[in-house]
Order: C-alpha cells, then sequence, then structure tokens
C-alpha cells in the first residue's frame, strides 16, 4: 500500500505549494509601507513551515494547517464506543499548527479554530462540542499561548455530512531577534536529537483508514499491546512548544528544527543547503507502526518516507549540547534520542542506515 494510492499524491500537490510561493512572494512589497519601510518579509522563510515578517524588535510568525481526516476516524469510534475523542482530535489540530510554529523558534501568541461543517445540526451534539472546547483550550495551555477566536461556517454540498472540516491559524512572536532559528547555522558534525511522537499524530490518517476497510473488526481490531487501533489511532499529537521555549531560554542554540509530518522522514532534508542527513539510531518502534507496516502492507520506503515512525520532532544541534535537549526533553515526558549526525554533500539526502534506505533531495518539493 502506498500513500499516493490512498488518495494523497505529494507529487501532484507539492508543485502547487512551489507556484503559490513564488506568487505570494510578488506581493511582499505591500508590508513595506509599515513603519517607514522598516517591515519586510524574511524571504528564507517561504518553503520553511511558518512564515516571518521582520519588525525593528524581532519577528512577526503566521501559520496556517489543518488537521487532515483523523476527525473521520474520532467520528467512527464515536458510533462504536460511545466516546467521542473530540478533546484528542482538537489538541491534534492545534498540535498541528503550534509544531509548525516553533520550528523556526516563534512562540504561538494566539490561535484561531476554523470548523466548517456541511449541516448546523453538528452543533447539537453537546458532548462532541464540550469536548472539542475542551480539548482545544487544553491544547493551547499546552502551547502557552491564547485561544483567540474562530470562524464555525456552514458549508453544505461542500463538507460532507455528518463530518467537519477542523482547521486553525496562529500569530506567533520571536523576540529577541537572536532566537530566530536559521538553517543557515546547521553545520557539518551537528547531531541530529529526535523527540518522540505520541503515534501516527495527524498525518498518514487517509492510509490509515484504508486499511481499516480491510479488517474485519475495523477500528476494534486490537494491536500486539491489547488496544483498539481506532484507539491507537486517536492519541493525542504531541506539543513541543514548552520543549523548544525551555531550550531557547537557556541560551541554547538550535541550529534547525524540523517538525516532522507530511513526506515523513524526507522533512529532515527541508533545508535548502545541501546536505546529508544520516540516522544510526531509530526511535523504539510503536505498536501501531507495526500494525500499519503488516496490514497494509507498507514498505518501509513509504513508511519513513511519509509517516513520523516515532520521531515526531528534530532538532539540529551541536554534539556539546545534545545531553541538555535529551534532558529538557525528559522534563516534558518527551523521550529523546541522538539519532545521527549531518554531513556536507553535494545534494540533499536523507541516510537511515539501519533500514538500508535512502531519499534524495527530489523527493522533497516544499521549496
Amino acid at each position: 500500500m502506498t500513500y499516493a494510492g490512498a488518495g494523497v499524491n505529494y507529487g501532484a500537490m507539492d508543485p502547487f505549494k512551489i507556484r503559490a510561493q513564488f506568487a505570494g512572494r510578488e506581493t511582499a512589497g505591500n508590508i513595506g509601507r509599515f513603519n517607514n519601510g522598516s517591515f519586510q518579509e524574511v524571504g528564507e522563510s517561504r518553503g520553511e513551515s511558518v512564515y516571518l515578517i521582520q519588525t525593528p524588535w524581532g519577528y512577526l510568525a503566521h501559520v496556517e494547517e489543518g488537521l487532515g481526516t483523523k476527525n473521520l476516524v474520532a467520528d467512527a469510534m464515536y458510533r462504536l464506543t460511545g466516546k467521542s475523542y473530540y478533546d484528542q482530535v482538537a489538541q491534534c489540530a492545534v498540535a498541528m499548527i503550534v509544531n509548525d510554529m516553533i520550528t523556526l523558534g516563534a512562540l504561538p501568541l494566539s490561535v484561531a479554530m476554523h470548523l466548517a461543517v456541511a449541516d448546523s445540526e453538528w452543533f447539537n451534539d453537546k458532548k462532541r462540542c464540550n469536548d472539542l472546547i475542551e480539548g482545544w483550550k487544553n491544547a493551547c495551555n499546552l502551547s502557552r499561548c491564547v485561544w483567540g477566536g474562530g470562524e464555525t461556517p456552514t458549508l453544505r454540498d461542500i463538507v460532507m455530512p455528518g463530518t467537519v472540516v477542523l482547521s486553525g491559524s496562529a500569530m506567533g512572536l520571536i523576540k529577541p531577534k537572536n532566537r530566530l532559528i536559521t538553517a543557515e547555522n546547521i553545520k557539518q558534525g551537528d547531531a541530529i536529537v529526535f523527540i518522540g511522537s505520541s503515534g501516527i499524530h495527524a498525518n498518514g490518517l487517509t492510509m490509515a483508514r484504508k486499511i481499516a476497510d480491510k479488517l474485519p473488526n475495523g477500528y476494534l481490531t486490537h494491536l500486539g499491546d491489547g488496544r483498539m487501533y481506532g484507539e491507537a489511532l486517536l492519541d493525542a499529537t504531541h506539543i513541543y512548544v514548552g520543549l523548544v521555549e525551555d531550550c531557547l531560554s537557556r541560551d541554547m542554540s538550535i541550529h534547525y528544527a524540523v517538525n516532522i509530518t507530511g513526506h515523513g522522514w524526507r522533512k529532515l532534508m527541508r533545508a535548502a543547503q545541501p546536505f546529508a542527513y544520516i540516522i544510526e539510531q531509530l526511535p523504539k518502534q510503536l505498536p501501531i507502526f507495526d500494525f500499519l507496516q503488516k496490514k497494509g502492507p507498507v514498505d518501509d520506503t513509504e513508511a519513513y518516507g511519509n509517516l513520523n515512525m516515532g520521531a515526531g520532532f528534530a532538532l539540529y544541534v551541536s554534539e556539546d549540547d545534545v545531553n541538555e535537549v535529551i534532558k529538557i526533553a525528559a522534563s516534558h515526558n518527551f523521550n529523546a534520542l541522538r539519532a545521527g549526525h549531518i554531513e556536507r554533500s553535494s545534494e540533499k539526502r536523507v541516510i537511515i542506515e539501519p533500514k538500508d534506505l535512502e531519499y534524495s533531495g527530489t523527493t522533497l518539493g516544499v521549496r
């Protein structure tokens, strides 16, 4: 089974994203009218996970992200078990936003919810609505930011009946300016530190739902650890804001950061510069990924090229800072692992030595 075969083809989507980036760049001059022209876009942030605008006193940050189709699993499990799981999918939606924001050192100030429904009757389920509200509020607290508002449109004939499209945006800030994380700081010999994921997070659910359709017991199928498949898929995505903020507050130099979502471990080579990212150790395999690979079946090339496979976030730091990062991660109850290192290269590559896998830069079209 492949992600493209399940309906998510990055080869079709990425060229559109790149064309949109170039068109967006042509609008950058419009902000020059502010503060005597001292507001300017950070051009290098195009193609990154967060867009930045430089000001005299810091950087403004903006992110727009969506949950994807994870709520469809929650809907199915709600019907099967009576538990809505919408508190957990709310955290996943917020995490998709704020975990992107922190990759360049921006800390979220406010998050807005966008919840599109097919019919206003959706709001009559008070249990589900309350879970969604509480989950979103708690996720904002974990993100150390305010829930600033949102939009709840009814889009009949666009959104499928009985479902919602859950997404949102955030405003963030880098201050002082020296907290900016930029790929220009990546160096030969830097260590790659993986921060563990809670599970599939909010990426790969289209393929995971296809697998459920093949199982006699669907989402109620038990994994090797005894948990239900649907339950494991709905584990709330980790929020890494506190980890990154605490690293920055201790004046630690983070050379680069990656939120491992779409494109899986290929995201490790998101920076524009040509480096080889050598992975020498794998994080402990979570039961959900063993199950997905077996029941798909999904081979290693497809799995590591599209899923987080137990590594939800990555920090690139000097070898001298590795132990401190692992210590700070542990204070947030995250598992962390010095997974590999970075080498100069004539072209971008991700090499996963324990799996004998290599991905070239041409497989990641984000800029």
